[in-house]
């Protein structure tokens, strides 16, 4: 995930069936979420079969999915996500708005019916202004801010390590960035737009794990091909692969945003320590109010509040915290609307 821990998005879903496999399983697909059932057999000690069988039923249940990314920060375009203040009673009927929209990439409801916040797709566009004029016009909004990401600290796969049951060098070998030097998000490479990447970028975007032999089919390319052009886009930074599971079945049942102020010659410290936090899934510099943006994942608000007063309370510089708790999800990353439970 590029612009937000889209891969760790709350479903609103209550489960008893999720257990310690269940729980090592997600960890391996946070991993490499296209690693085959065979690889993450191997690492969990069971056969293919059941690692087969556990993914079904998590995948059928609604309780993780893997969502094929595209990158999406092309060359001059921005990052940007916006806080939209609301009458009460509002939140809903905007938040809903926004995620028809083809400019947002995720939208979520906090702090009860008066607070959105999404961020919005910046392919295409060369100023802030563009984007920010294409904001829905209502009286029922009463203020907007608007955060440029200036620079990001953690997120994505980098940042799952609240779902962490097994050690990493146990899951090591599914890493497919092992032996490639350092990791994390990087511009892509080297790639030429083909025919063959639009079908490949929406298919993979419903399900990260369609096989091989049914996006050849859908694409109508050889499966070689497929193979061949999904190795070759992940290797230029072009595709990624998110795991986005509800979180509340896997034991976490509280997120917040939180917005902190630092001042600028603290920044980078501030934010490389918060980053290896692994209750942070995302961390990141922006423009705005504050200038130092996190989402935090606990089990329950105690756990978040010794989190705030242990670890964000230590951090160099902190000046001032703001806490915004995600209510729901109600567009990620992938283009699957969550259903309402």
């Amino acid at each position: 995930m590029r612009g937000f821990p889209t891969s760790v998005s709350v479903f609103l879903v209550e489960s008893d069936t999720v257990d310690d496999l269940d729980r090592q399983l997600a960890q391996c697909l946070g991993v490499d979420g296209r690693a085959s059932f065979s690889a993450i057999a191997e690492v969990l000690g069971v056969s293919d079969q059941t690692v087969a069988r556990r993914y079904r039923r998590l995948r059928s249940a609604g309780l993780l999915r893997v969502a094929g990314l595209k990158w999406d920060k092309s060359h001059g375009s921005a990052h940007w996500f916006l806080r939209l203040r609301s009458v009460p009673g509002a939140g809903e009927a905007i938040a809903a708005a926004l995620a028809r929209r083809d400019d947002t990439a995720w939208v979520q409801l906090l702090s009860g019916d008066t607070e959105v916040l999404c961020s919005l797709r910046g392919d295409g566009f060369t100023s802030a202004e563009a984007l920010l004029s294409r904001l829905p016009r209502s009286e029922r909004i009463v203020a907007v801010t608007a955060y440029s990401r200036l620079h990001m600290f953690t997120g994505g796969a980098d940042a799952l390590g609240f779902l962490d049951i097994l050690p990493p060098d146990r899951v090591a070998p599914l890493d497919p960035a092992r032996g490639k030097g350092a990791g994390g998000p990087v511009p892509p490479t080297g790639i030429v737009p083909s025919d063959l990447d639009a079908a490949l970028f929406s298919a993979l975007a419903l399900d990260g794990r369609t096989p091989y032999a049914d996006l050849a089919a859908a694409a109508g390319w050889s499966e070689t091909t497929v193979r061949r052009r999904i190795d070759q886009l992940r290797d230029a930074g072009a595709l990624s692969f998110s795991l986005e599971a509800d979180l509340a079945a896997f034991g976490f049942r509280c997120q917040a945003w939180l917005w902190l102020s630092v001042p600028p010659a603290q920044l980078a410290e501030a934010g490389t320590a918060l980053g290896k936090f692994p209750e942070v899934a995302y961390a990141a510099a922006t423009t705005g109010p504050a200038n130092l943006a996190a989402v935090a994942v606990c089990r329950d608000e105690e756990s978040l509040y010794q989190f705030l007063t242990a670890k964000v309370g230590a951090l160099p510089g902190v000046e001032r915290v703001e806490i915004s708790p995600v209510i729901r999800i109600v567009k990620q990353a992938s283009p699957v609307l969550l259903p309402r439970t």
